[in-house]
């Protein structure tokens, strides 16, 4: 009986180990643009860097640059930057002027479409102080809140990066702190006492704002039970106007950041 189970046993392991395919279907190859202008008001030159990549099969490790494109930008006031092709789809200009209340289009030739988009500069106010506690649904989870100021009358968004060994974001809208010293609240379990931690303010548009709002909604960790709504396609602020039907993914934006190094006690 026992040689009859051990037997059992071994043939279901080899069962375990049959290889099977998966035929998905591919669609043909998108744009993928990733083109965030920032500048760091604490320094004095700001190269800025727009990567172009495309879309490729789920089982497929690399994702593919986007070859034998052109990228540059127009103001309203008639000025253009060419960037420079410095790898397979990363374009660079070394020292973008910082230009604010003015409209720049950014604007992408690959495969003999015309893809276009019009952002201007967000400001985004200092970041004032770190307030620190030690909490958290363990209780002994680093807490922090950075404080800003809030201009007022005016409607803001905001992203803001906490950077420790990893990244946390959140996007925040102004409506009810309108004018207001406020925070960015922030929690760590990994923190340790000496640690030097990074936070980091960014001004958005309300468009990106939605935009991020929904891909966080669909990236979240909740599975929402069988009634979730099922993630569709988020498209960003990029046309296509040669072939709009082949429309790209990504988001053209354009900020000033500040940060605040903080050493966590």
């Amino acid at each position: 009986m026992k040689k009859i189970i051990l037997l059992f046993l071994v043939l279901s392991l080899y069962s375990c180990e049959d290889v099977v395919d998966v035929d998905l279907k591919e669609s043909a190859p998108r744009l993928v643009i990733e083109a965030s202008l920032l500048w760091n008001a604490d320094r004095k030159q700001n190269a800025q860097v727009i990567k172009l990549t495309t879309t490729a099969p789920f089982f497929q490790d690399e994702v593919p640059p986007a070859i034998g494109a052109s990228v540059w930008i127009i103001t309203e006031t008639g000025r253009e930057f060419i960037f420079e092709e410095v790898e397979d789809g990363i374009f660079r200009y070394e020292n973008f002027p910082l230009l604010p209340n003015v409209e720049h289009q950014l604007l992408i030739t690959y495969n003999n479409e015309l893809y276009t988009a019009t952002e201007k500069l967000v400001p985004v106010p200092q970041l004032d102080f770190v307030e620190q506690e030690i909490g958290g649904f363990s209780g002994d989870e680093y807490e922090f809140k950075v404080y800003y100021r809030d201009p007022a009358d005016m409607r803001n968004y905001y992203l803001f990066r906490y950077i420790n060994e990893r990244v946390s974001l959140q996007i925040y809208d102004d409506e009810f702190t309108d004018g207001n010293r406020t925070f960015a609240f922030f929690n760590d379990e990994d923190a340790r006492s000496g640690d030097i931690v990074m936070f980091e303010i960014q001004g958005i548009t309300r468009g990106f704002y939605d935009y991020m709002f929904i891909l966080r909604s669909q990236s979240g960790s909740s599975n929402g039970g069988p009634f979730r709504t099922q993630p569709s396609i988020v498209r960003g602020n990029i046309v296509n106007t040669t072939n709009p039907e082949n429309f790209p993914f990504g988001y053209f934006r354009m900020s000033t950041i500040n940060h605040l190094v903080y050493e966590v006690e």
